[in-house]
């Protein structure tokens, strides 16, 4: 059986219980990570724990565990359940209490962790590229929190299945905001255009990329990019923790082409890191 992480404890998964009462549960009262893991170690931990502590700050729960103590669990789970390519799962939620609104006194946080085995992207996905559709952003005001209220999500991915493509890219008054598990970038006259970190999710794959962007000397524009401007743009692709850098075909029908230089580039620079 799987060993799991439960409030400092690693136990089987069949024996870790959770409380009904739990905030997280009951109200999403919670935030999470998902880290991806390439040969036993966890990719770009310090800059997961970073976004989660800054998540949990704003919603005001105290961390039990430093990331460094964090990362000695997840790595013995690694090891006890062989996971060495897939993705460790982590959450943080207030805790067990009476169910009322308000936050309640004196309660213990509940933090836990899992591991799951998953591949890397399919590398004729990668060739190829993928179709998307695009879908209302019906999701609440605060999405740079990365909480586990994630409904729009789970629908709009749905959604995209049902008709037939990769996935969904939320729009916000006909302009692009990101995918419903990844961000979105797209490459028009050669410049790099992603919406800016305000009210999305500040994206750990995000971050590296625009850093690698940076590195190779490419012009980027942290803007709205309206639905009505893919008809002039060269390329586009997706970017996410399990994704890495995902080249995409068309939108809404709108072709966009097999993956162009700059997508090629960055995917490339990226897989360096990794392979690093």
């Amino acid at each position: 059986m799987p060993k799991v992480f439960l409030n400092g404890e690693i136990v089987d998964e069949g024996d870790a219980r959770v409380p009904v009462t739990d905030r997280g549960l009951l109200f999403a009262d919670a935030v999470y990570e998902v880290v991806r893991v390439y040969g036993g170690e966890p990719f770009l931990w310090r800059e997961h724990m970073a976004r989660m502590e800054r998540g949990a700050r704003f919603l005001q729960i105290p961390l039990p565990f430093g990331p460094e103590e964090l990362k000695g669990y997840a790595l013995e789970l690694i090891d006890l359940n062989e996971c060495y390519l897939g993705v460790v799962y982590i959450q943080l939620t207030r805790g067990p209490a009476p169910r009322v609104h308000r936050f309640p006194e004196r309660v213990r946080p509940t933090a836990f962790m899992f591991t799951q085995e998953v591949a890397r992207p399919d590398r004729e996905l990668v060739r190829r590229g993928v179709d998307l559709v695009t879908l209302p952003d019906v999701r609440w005001g605060l999405c740079e929190v990365k909480t586990v209220g994630l409904l729009p999500n789970v629908l709009g991915k749905e959604e995209a299945a049902k008709r037939g493509a990769f996935d969904a890219l939320f729009v916000r008054d006909g302009v692009i905001t990101e995918g419903t598990s990844s961000n979105f970038f797209a490459v028009r006259n050669g410049r790099l255009v992603t919406y800016p970190v305000d009210n999305i999710l500040p994206g750990v794959t995000r971050a590296k990329v625009l850093e690698i962007a940076g590195r190779l000397g490419l012009e980027v524009q942290e803007r709205g990019l309206e639905v009505d401007e893919l008809r002039d743009c060269e390329e586009a692709f997706l970017t996410g923790t399990v994704l890495e850098v995902m080249p995409v075909r068309s939108v809404d029908g709108i072709e966009l082409g097999p993956p162009g230089p700059v997508t090629r580039r960055l995917l490339e620079e990226y897989e360096g890191l990794i392979e690093a």
